[in-house]
This record gives structure tokens, sequence and C-alpha cells, in this order.
């Protein structure tokens, strides 16, 4: 199923597929927005996230607000997880704040939501997925992530 706008429509199109996907233990991705629990994002990352420690609530509804969101859900439709994609829907998608829930860690879903992620992010044309870590090398590689071929050409404007 597509994702983003369709070929010619531009963002004030504001035209978007949502992608639905159950896996065999019964938890689901969604990137609809209105699925996601933002109090329970925001209470994951504000304050357990070590590259967003502190956020504000504003801040992570803005960012949610202007990229694609994948969320995961229990059977019972509690929200686990979460990752979203900053991208042009075109050519390039930067996947951040990738979170699961400290109790469902360890069952696969972040693996699998990511991979569905980049699926589904790469079958709408993305020719490249950028994202960050600072500790889960291994995992990412796993899906085909591999250190950057030219980190020279890559430069950061960071502004408090």
């Amino acid at each position: 199923m597509p994702i983003g706008y369709p070929p010619g429509a531009g963002r004030d199109a504001n035209v978007s597929a949502v992608l639905t996907i159950t896996n065999e233990d019964g938890y689901t991705l969604s990137t609809d927005p209105d699925r996601l629990d933002l109090d329970k994002v925001y209470t994951w990352l504000s304050t357990d996230a070590y590259w967003a420690i502190g956020r504000s609530r504003d801040v992570v509804e803005r960012a949610f607000a202007e990229s694609l969101a994948f969320g995961v859900y229990r059977p019972d439709g509690r929200q686990v997880a979460v990752c979203r994609a900053v991208t042009d829907r075109a050519t390039f998608a930067w996947l951040c704040d990738v979170y699961v829930d400290r109790a469902e860690r360890g069952r696969g879903l972040g693996t699998w939501m990511v991979g569905a992620a980049c699926d589904a992010l790469t079958a709408r044309n993305n020719f490249r997925l950028v994202l960050a870590t600072n500790d889960a090398h291994g995992l990412y590689a796993k899906l085909g992530f591999v250190p950057l071929p030219h980190p020279e050409r890559w430069m950061e404007l960071r502004k408090q």
C-alpha cells in the first residue's frame, strides 16, 4: 500500500494512505496519526530517550505533526512503540525517535517496526534512509544499515 502523496500532488494536497500491518503475535503497526498516543510518546521521549531527555511537549507535537509516524500497538490497542520518518516522500528519509516501551523490549518489536518503516519508505522511492544511534548499531545492521560511506561529506548546524 503506498504511503504519502500521490504523483503530482504537493504537500498541500494532504493526501496520505494509511499503512496497517498485523504480525503473528497480534501486534499492529500503523501510520494512522489518529492512533498515536502523544501523551505516551512525549513521556517516553522526554524522560527515557537519551537523545530527547527534556524535550518539550510542544516540540514533540510539532515534530510528529510534520513527520510520518509509525506506531506499534498491542492486540488490546495500547501503544507500545513508535518511530518517525522526516522525509520529502520522494528521495530521502531520516528515521528517528525510535522507541519501544521498556516492558515490551526483547520481543523483536523494534526490529519489526524499523524493518516495516524501511520497507514502506523505500517502496515510495526513498533511495537513501539514514539514522543515528548511540548504542544499537548491531540491531540496525541486521536491517541493512551500514556506516556512512563518506561521513566527511555530512555537516551539521546546531543552534540552541
